[in-house]
């Protein structure tokens, strides 16, 4: 099975702050904020929704092509990254004058994240349409730029391709009849906690509702493990214990490219909730979206220790 794969790619410039932000931030001055954090350490990595979810299944031994827009001059070395990771580039467009989106974020001591976005090139990924006679199997929306995630839905929807709808930092991009649109289009649908929250309110519908709508409904929650609503059933999938918490940035990327790869396998869903946990895991160890490694017998001897079965 193929995925294609909605999304953006970007650069990620990560700074760690070496405090935290609630000791620094007055709650009675938020309404004049003016505050500046020194960041003795800064890595400029490889990153964006698409690149990181095609990055992960790959080391799976999945098959996700991405699809977005790029800058054409300041995208090159990431084009050189690709090319040695082998990942397929076909979709991916370069727009004249238009930088490759930019993430600057900062992680304090308690993982938490300020960030901020550029879009550049991502806002003309309605320019790309879903191919509907390249062998693709099953895709993803991401976040990515408005128009081109509520075309792409609509292309995945018509073209009869199940899809993964993963709104992410976009959800706030959308109100809610455009949200519930997704959501009936889709096949899956997957936020964190904090995302779910924010999808009820805005569709008026619970997440149990919401689920009714999908063939599943996948709820990150960080440390504490994630919920899996499929088939009028609750799946409580573990969190698996990381090696160590480097870096929060991708996590939520790593978590979709094992859904990804249980959905490709037709796993069952705790399984599939499993691998995606693990991934995360092991993303959360290392710095950067794209630094962690592993061959296939190391994922499936790692999968063995925290969960006691074999999958696949």
């Amino acid at each position: 099975m193929t995925a294609l794969v909605c999304g953006s790619y970007a650069y990620d410039t990560i700074m760690v702050f070496d405090g935290r932000f609630k000791d620094q931030i007055m709650p009675d001055r938020v309404h004049m904020l003016n505050v500046a954090f020194l960041v003795p350490r800064l890595r400029r990595e490889f990153g964006g929704t698409a690149g990181n979810i095609a990055y992960n299944l790959k080391l799976l031994g999945g098959d996700g092509i991405p699809m977005a827009t790029v800058g054409e001059t300041d995208f090159l070395p990431y084009e050189g990254w690709l090319e040695e990771q082998g990942i397929d580039d076909r979709y991916v467009r370069r727009v004249p004058g238009e930088y490759t989106a930019q993430a600057y974020i900062t992680t304090d001591m308690d993982d938490n994240q300020i960030t901020a976005f550029h879009p550049g090139a991502m806002n003309q990924s309605h320019s790309q349409a879903v191919p509907a006679d390249a062998g693709i199997t099953l895709g993803v929306i991401a976040p990515d730029g408005r128009d081109g995630m509520l075309q792409h839905a609509e292309q995945f929807a018509e073209a009869g391709i199940p899809f993964l709808f993963d709104p992410g930092q976009g959800l706030p991009m959308f109100n809610g009849e455009e949200l519930l649109a997704f959501v009936d289009k889709a096949k899956w649908v997957a936020v964190n906690d904090y995302e779910a929250g924010m999808l009820e309110d805005r569709t008026g519908l619970d997440r149990d509702a919401l689920a009714e709508r999908v063939e599943a409904l996948i709820i990150t929650r960080g440390a504490e493990g994630s919920l899996i609503l499929a088939n009028g059933e609750t799946h409580e999938v573990e969190a698996v214990k990381p090696e160590a918490v480097n870096d929060p940035t991708g996590c939520g990327d790593a978590y979709r490219a094992g859904l990804l790869f249980g959905l490709m396998n037709e796993f069952d869903w705790l399984t599939t909730g499993r691998v995606a946990s693990l991934m995360g895991s092991i993303k959360v160890a290392e710095h950067g979206t794209q630094n962690h490694r592993f061959d296939r017998d190391e994922f499936r001897a790692r999968f063995r220790k925290a969960f006691g079965y074999d999958f696949g």
